[in-house]
């Protein structure tokens, strides 16, 4: 963005992610978080609070991952499928790990689509229109198919939803890995920090992939402060729906179509798709478009007033111009 728009104002705003602009606030860490490789029982811990936290009864069923993305590259060469269907349009990185690992990609837009192959991918909620599916649906497409296919559910963006939206209590289902994202909730992008959860046979099998200390004592020690803290949770999730509809003001305001979205982003759609990146981004505003979709651009939630004040004049500059 620097080299597209050398005279934008700094600090550039990043809006292109989907990462909660209101970070966890990181705890004082003991000394040996840092210097010590981390002991099994401590790795253990946390995933007992996962567990808890994504309403797990067994904890066995919970990986601790270096975030979910180090997950998505290694679960296609952990399992290897033929056939893998995705359900689309979504996050683009699938594809090329699938592709990468020697499997032939298909992207579906629904689940009868996606009827015989051996994996099937669905982000839910979507990355980046918000689309939801029933876990009920989700479910009964899984039990229809011969064989037990295996069925990624990334719930990347789940945290912030209602519980029933979540698979995670059909667990231990055969076939079934959710992956959830610590990071983008809880505003630690560079903590890396990710979960995979499954029944015990799928799981054991991911955390030997992963091999010893897959997590840093500090992820660890953050995270386990982290899931304790329900009330930290709460006051987020109630700020961000506020702030979500302030954008969406905002955004309606500036002509842009609601597409879609959760509540860490907003997507919108507009016939001058091209002329509004380039006006926020010659203010120092960076929002997230798509190759495959030019009349769509997808807006993070400002963090602070000055934020919240440049991308309120930017868009009336564009307006106007």
């Amino acid at each position: 963005m620097r080299r597209l728009f050398p005279g934008a104002p700094e600090p550039f705003i990043d809006l292109s992610t989907g990462i909660n602009p209101f970070a966890y606030p990181i705890p004082p860490l003991a000394d040996d978080a840092w210097t010590r490789l981390p002991e099994p029982s401590a790795i253990t811990a946390l995933e007992a609070a996962a567990a808890q936290a994504y309403g797990l009864s067994d904890a066995s069923m919970v990986v601790a991952a270096p975030g979910s993305q180090s997950l998505i590259s290694l679960l296609p060469y952990v399992f290897r499928p033929t056939n893998v269907a995705i359900l689309g349009p979504t996050f683009g990185g699938y594809a090329p790990a699938f592709t990468a690992a020697g499997s032939r990609v298909k992207m579906v837009a629904s689940l009868a689509e996606a009827r015989g192959a051996d994996a099937l991918v669905i982000c839910n909620p979507n990355n980046p229109d918000g689309r939801r599916l029933e876990p009920k649906r989700i479910l009964a497409h899984l039990r229809k198919e011969e064989g037990h296919p295996l069925v990624i559910v990334d719930e990347a963006f789940a945290d912030f939803e209602r519980p029933s939206g979540s698979l995670a209590p059909s667990l231990p289902e055969v076939g079934l890995v959710i992956l959830r994202s610590f990071s983008k909730t809880y505003g630690l992008g560079g903590l890396r920090l990710g979960f995979a959860l499954a029944r015990f046979g799928i799981a054991e099998t991911i955390r030997e992939a992963l091999g010893p200390w897959q997590v840093s004592g500090a992820a660890i020690e953050i995270g386990k402060t982290a899931f304790a803290h329900g009330a930290w949770k709460g006051a987020t999730k109630a700020r961000l729906a506020a702030d979500g509809q302030r954008l969406d003001a905002l955004l309606r305001g500036a002509s842009l179509k609601l597409v879609g979205g959760t509540l860490l982003f907003r997507l919108t759609a507009s016939d001058r798709t091209g002329e509004i990146f380039e006006e926020l981004g010659r203010a120092g505003i960076f929002v997230r478009r798509f190759s495959e979709h030019g009349d769509w651009l997808r807006f993070g939630i400002p963090g602070d007033e000055e934020e919240w004040a440049r991308l309120t004049s930017a868009l009336k500059a564009e307006k106007t111009s």
